[in-house]
């Protein structure tokens, strides 16, 4: 089962990674980071294909995706 993590200390909340998951499986949520910056979090469930667009995406280098 693929999935991936994201750093909560290093998301900025830009959601280029939302945008990109061909699954639809990343969301902004409305936890905050000690930056004040809302993080993204990944959906419950199994569905992740581990294409990796989310981690080429992110600015911050703040996702990686495991298979």
């Amino acid at each position: 089962m693929a999935y991936v993590t994201i750093d909560a200390v290093l998301c900025k909340g830009c959601q280029l990674c939302t945008l990109q998951c061909p699954k639809e499986l990343l969301y902004l949520s409305e936890e905050y980071n000690q930056s004040g910056y809302n993080v993204v979090k990944q959906k419950e469930g199994d569905e992740c294909v581990a294409c990796k667009l989310c981690a080429y995406m992110c600015p911050e280098a703040a996702i990686t995706v495991y298979k």
